[in-house]
């Protein structure tokens, strides 16, 4: 059989199973993932056993380190995992909800309700948390899923969606609720884009390559969720000792997660002050610096960054740098290069911070605080489906109101126009 044959066949049951999970109570989801976080802690040797075998293969195929730091499970990450299962089963469900009602003088009564998108496809790489959030996160707002994750990943996939779909199962959650797509060949990924009518909505969910071909090739709408060049601006008024720990740590905590530091701004009052010292902490925790030209006059073993540099994601140890006249300055460079994901100021001059927050664009805007908080469990979603950053329909971390849509019902008395 043909991939996008084997591919429909997957999408047809999940359509018969989102149609099921649309009506199904609120008590029922919320012990299905209940049961899910439990199978997890539980089966935890088994998801172990075969997460090592994807990380073996991964490291003799010479994969990049940061995509291993994203494969790895271990049971703390496990039980993150679990976690957020059981954090999303506490939340409100978001499913019938009413935003909108008014009677118009005809006497029709029309009502705004939140209800599912039917079946959501998540495309993503070696990231298996995103196979549990993913679940959560669609059999919570009462849809369907179809996952394909990366290939690196695959037998961790396999199992962990193995484990999910007994806990569903046998907690109420109809067959074919979580369908999760075996095959490696990246036609797949072509495939699932070309299955409208069949699948809702797709996410892709990875670097700058896997969303621009999803959104090349989707006839399916999309919800991009994009790459993080994400920046910080140290003004000129910031508290310098705050600064050097939220800095570093933007940079260091994982470095291969979309929420990192890539590029990091300061005000020309303070980077003679502030420059060496940051400089000495980065060198000192094995990043590599990237500046222009002025700050190559205050730490001159830092390499020239070039053009290039500033639109990068590197999802690893480096670091660009750049010396700017004010706050101005810094919200031209991020509104120039940035990806519309998370931004910071560090500052005690509210109406610098005001004016960065009202004019730099993106998903999120911080304050004297790191990029790394923009994540759905930081954010009190439970889980995330990814971090959106276009405009229509969802922005930011996504919970569960982002994968619902509306519906108006409307109730009469005979009236006709």
């Amino acid at each position: 059989m043909l991939i996008k044959d084997l591919m429909a066949e997957q999408a047809k049951l999940a359509r018969i199973a989102a149609m099921k999970l649309a009506g199904l109570a609120t008590e029922i989801k919320n012990a299905a993932l209940l049961a899910m976080a439990d199978a997890l802690e539980k089966r935890q040797d088994e998801i172990l056993a075969e997460n090592v075998a994807d990380v073996e293969k991964a490291k003799a195929n010479s994969t990049r380190l940061n995509m291993i730091d994203r494969l790895i499970l271990n049971p703390k990450r496990i039980a993150d995992m679990a976690n957020g299962l059981r954090q999303t089963a506490l939340l409100p469900d978001p499913i019938g909800v009413e935003d909108f009602h008014v009677t118009r003088p005809n006497g029709l009564k029309i009502r705004r309700v939140r209800v599912p998108f039917g079946v959501v496809g998540i495309i993503y790489e070696a990231r298996p948390n995103v196979t549990v959030d993913a679940a959560a996160l669609c059999l919570k707002s009462g849809n369907a899923c179809i996952l394909r994750g990366g290939s690196e990943a695959i037998r961790t996939n396999t199992k962990l969606t193995e484990i999910l779909n007994d806990a569903a199962i046998s907690a109420g959650i109809p067959e074919h609720a979580i369908e999760f797509i075996k095959i490696t060949d990246r036609d797949a990924i072509v495939a699932m884009c070309r299955l409208r009518k069949l699948i809702d909505v797709i996410i892709p969910r990875g670097g700058a390559g896997l969303i621009s071909r999803v959104v090349e090739h989707s006839i399916v709408p999309v919800i991009e969720t994009g790459t993080g060049v994400c920046h910080i601006f140290v003004d000129k008024a910031a508290n310098l000792e705050m600064a050097l720990k939220v800095v570093l740590s933007a940079k260091i905590s994982r470095p291969s997660v979309c929420n990192a530091m890539e590029t990091l701004l300061i005000h020309k009052y303070i980077a003679k002050s502030f420059l060496p010292d940051i400089a000495k902490l980065m060198i000192e925790n094995n990043v590599e610096l990237r500046g222009d030209e002025e700050c190559l006059k205050i730490c001159p073993n830092m390499k020239l960054a070039t053009e290039e540099d500033w639109k990068t994601e590197y999802n690893d140890l480096i670091l660009s740098v750049k010396i700017v006249d004010d706050v101005d300055a810094a919200i031209e460079h991020i509104n120039k290069y940035n990806t519309q994901h998370s931004d910071a100021i560090l500052t005690e001059d509210k109406a610098a911070a005001e004016k960065f927050q009202t004019l730099v664009d993106s998903a999120c805007v911080y304050v004297n605080a790191s990029t790394r908080f923009t994540d759905g469990f930081e954010f009190g979603f439970g889980a995330e489906i990814g971090i959106s950053t276009q405009k229509l329909h969802a922005r930011g971390p996504m919970g569960l109101e982002a994968l619902t849509t509306m519906k108006y019902l409307i109730a009469g008395n005979g009236q006709t126009r």
